[in-house]
């Protein structure tokens, strides 16, 4: 599904629409419209316990209500093995299903302390 960005990606400030695509539970995609740039995703809640408050900036970019369908991913790098691959959870990824939309929030650290910007996954093997 195709995602218009209403807050830029960090780094990425020229991506305006991007394409998600599921490979399975713990996995997805996200790729810009244009082909020239590509993510690896991870769903957060496969692995851990993942909660945190919405910024309202984001909850008004992408005019979420209580009943609006989202989806959350935080960013991989992955590496060989993989079990060597870092998630950044300080930053995820929202997206608004029903309007198609997403944005990248920025969660303050102090207020999430345990959740760090490069965690290797072999951390969440169980």
């Amino acid at each position: 599904m195709q995602y218009q960005v209403k807050s830029t990606i960090l780094g990425f400030e020229n991506v305006e629409c991007v394409e998600l695509n599921e490979i399975d539970e713990l996995f997805s995609t996200l790729r810009s419209c244009d082909g020239n740039i590509s993510f690896t995703l991870v769903n957060p809640y496969a692995l851990r316990e993942y909660s945190f408050d919405l910024p309202t900036s984001i909850r008004v970019l992408l005019d979420i209500n209580e009943n609006s369908k989202l989806v959350v991913y935080n960013i991989a790098v992955i590496q060989d093995p993989l079990d060597e691959s870092c998630i950044n959870f300080i930053a995820p990824l929202i997206f608004n299903q029903d309007n198609a939309t997403m944005a990248q929030a920025v969660l303050d650290v102090k207020n999430h302390p345990g959740f760090g910007l490069a965690e290797p996954i072999k951390k969440f093997k169980s």
